[in-house]
């Protein structure tokens, strides 16, 4: 055959190869049957009001701990920005919908800022613009064939509340009680799963231990104090809608909890690396999930010993009456996880330097977290590439708690900026076939959603940090929307029920 045959040849099979786009750019999805999810298992996709809605003073809305950080603070944030605008989905909500319609989402996971719907933070006054805002994104969601799944705190609280001492006064559970009463009368005959508390571990071990998220109040002692009473009024509030609503509308509630996964630096550190699940996943699951209640032992041992230690005449974390203990067990109808990013775990070295929890480390129990040197990096410096970590949580917690349903309620991961993100795509073929591996062994995972729907104000992060499946051009008033290659691959696995699927270039 003549070279000239032999190039023109070559050319043509190069050129079949490059239209085909298999996953082996982004750690390939091999066809195999196993990738297909159960039936009746539902993808959905996240955000939160303060991160999206942006109108923070728009008719009565009151000001939050977010407003008033955001602008006495903006030194913390990391490119100074604010979420006074934000995404602008208080005014841009057909948008939304219609993005999550083209994703062909089974539900849509949002909160109601308490702010915009209770400006006093009391209860005595329903602000109308607010109820009707939250209205058409409900009836429009539902009208699209799309579930709404409503999160009724995701860190707004009201700043007069905050005043009071916030979720460090144990009257908050009653405030909070009061306010999930009202959001189960306006749109629990619509709602079914509702979620009371996004991230307790974060809105308090957080901002307390460190000061860099709102209230931005560095007390170590009122972490615990917050701990506590979040338990509380979670419990509260499930219990009113368990004995007011549940009757007449059949809902569902739960909290929602972050986890990070911890594993043992060598073998030596298991038994550290199991104290410090109890510190993060127990702190704020044993009171609700186990069987006996209360606080984990493993942690109110550490605590003693720690309060001791630097002089406190009494443990810093607050002791649960027996009544607590009963008013708090068995408050959740399924677990609600979060997870981005796991840890290792080792001793402490003799004078090694500590730091707060929980982006640091866990002085409590003389713990040092820190990545695995084969992990990779990602575009958020706290989050590294571990998706077993996710298996490896899941089972724990059924081991832990017993046989219960889970729903993992944010996965995600911050690429650069730009429509191809790859980087994300990859996240989620990872990280879900680590689910499917879960459930094959026994996990009872019902449901997925993606953090996030569309690039918004990531906290501390400002706008630097990408985690949508669309792109948010945050320079134009009409804060214009574009779908990203993760939006359509998320929209064939939808489609697909199965990570069992071709992706080809023209579909990025």
């Amino acid at each position: 055959m003549h070279m000239f045959e032999h190039l023109r040849i070559l050319s043509v099979i190069i050129m079949a190869l490059a239209r085909v786009v298999l996953f082996s750019l982004v750690g390939a999805v091999a066809c195999f049957q196993d990738l297909d999810f159960p039936p009746g298992f539902q993808f959905g996709a996240a955000s939160s009001s303060y991160q999206t809605e942006g109108a923070w003073n728009t008719s009565d809305k009151s000001e939050s701990i977010w407003d008033r950080f955001v602008h006495e603070k903006p030194h913390l944030i990391g490119d100074g920005s604010t979420g006074d605008i934000a995404c602008d989905s208080y005014h841009l909500w057909r948008r939304d919908i219609e993005m999550v319609s083209e994703l062909g989402l089974h539900f849509y996971r949002f909160s109601i800022s308490w702010t915009r719907l209770v400006p006093n933070g009391f209860a005595t006054h329903i602000s109308e613009d607010g109820r009707t805002y939250y209205d058409n994104l409900i009836n429009g969601l539902l009208e699209s064939g799309v579930e709404p799944m409503v999160t009724l705190y995701h860190w707004e609280l009201p700043q007069k509340l905050q005043d009071l001492g916030g979720w460090t006064n144990p009257l908050i559970v009653d405030w909070f009680g009061d306010y999930a009463r009202v959001v189960y009368s306006l749109f629990g005959d619509r709602v079914k799963t509702f979620l009371t508390i996004n991230e307790p571990l974060v809105m308090c071990d957080l901002p307390y231990n460190t000061g860099t998220l709102a209230p931005g109040i560095v007390d170590v002692v009122a972490t615990y104090m917050c701990n506590k009473n979040v338990l509380l009024a979670h419990a509260k509030a499930w219990r009113i809608y368990d004995e007011e609503f549940r009757p007449k509308y059949h809902g569902e509630v739960s909290i929602t909890n972050q986890l990070l996964w911890f594993e043992a630096a060598t073998p030596e550190d298991e038994e550290l690396a199991e104290h410090a699940r109890e510190w993060m996943a127990g702190r704020y699951s044993h009171a609700i999930f186990s069987a006996e209640g209360g606080w984990p032992p493993v942690v109110e041992k550490a605590m003693a010993e720690d309060s001791k230690k630097k002089g406190y005449p009494r443990s810093t974390l607050p002791a649960f009456t027996k009544e607590e203990i009963e008013f708090v067990r068995g408050t959740f109808d399924f677990y609600a996880v979060n997870h981005y990013s796991s840890r290792l775990v080792r001793k402490a070295k003799e004078g090694e330097e500590l730091h707060p929890y929980p982006l640091g480390d866990i002085p409590e129990l003389a713990a040092k977290l820190e990545p695995h040197p084969h992990w990779r990096p990602t575009a958020t410096a706290i989050f590294w590439l571990y998706p077993e970590g996710l298996h490896h949580q899941l089972v724990w917690l059924k081991k832990r708690y017993g046989d219960i349903r889970f729903v993992i309620t944010e996965n995600g991961v911050a690429t650069p900026a730009g429509r191809n993100d790859m980087d994300r795509i990859e996240y989620y073929t990872e990280y879900l076939k680590q689910v499917l591996l879960a459930i094959k062994e026994g996990v009872n995972v019902t449901g997925y959603t993606a953090w996030c729907l569309m690039d918004n104000f990531e906290w501390s992060d400002g706008y630097k940090t990408k985690m949508g499946l669309y792109e948010v051009d945050f320079s134009s008033p009409e804060r214009t929307r574009t779908q990203k290659a993760s939006a359509r691959f998320y929209k064939n696995l939808i489609q697909k029920h199965s990570l069992n699927f071709k992706v080809y270039a023209d579909e990025l």
